[in-house]
């Protein structure tokens, strides 16, 4: 299977460069691999030069993963992390999806220096 590039999904997302969105539209028609790096980088550019809320971004990783030409890397993970991102919001996603990571691979507890991430069991507050 095929798989993309940051600057691909958030074309596929935005839409803001038509040329681009087209492209990148056709490239995923046949179907492509995101991995859970190319998803955080997508999130954290939908954040910081988009400004979305963290609302907005839920929303958004929810209709990737029900996207039905997008296969994520461990889908079992990411949909945890959106679990955990969308009860406590003012974590990062990108934390979620790492906490979730090592959850998985049964790597707990998950040692952090983030007092709002160490309220999300399986992490611990150092």
């Amino acid at each position: 299977m095929r798989a993309i590039d940051t600057n691909v999904l958030v074309r596929l997302i935005t839409r803001d460069d038509t040329a681009q969105a087209e492209t990148a539209q056709a490239f995923v028609g046949r179907g492509v691999w995101v991995s859970h790096v190319v998803l955080a980088e997508t999130v954290w550019v939908l954040s910081s030069a988009y400004e979305l809320r963290a609302v907005e971004i839920a929303e958004v990783i929810e209709m990737l993963l029900n996207h039905e030409q997008l296969t994520f890397q461990d889908a079992d993970v990411v949909e945890a992390a959106l679990e955990r991102y969308k009860q406590l919001p003012a974590v990062d996603f990108s934390d979620c999806l790492v906490l979730e990571t090592a959850r998985k691979a049964g790597h707990l507890p998950f040692g952090t220096f983030d007092k709002r991430l160490s309220k999300i069991e399986g992490a611990e507050l150092l």
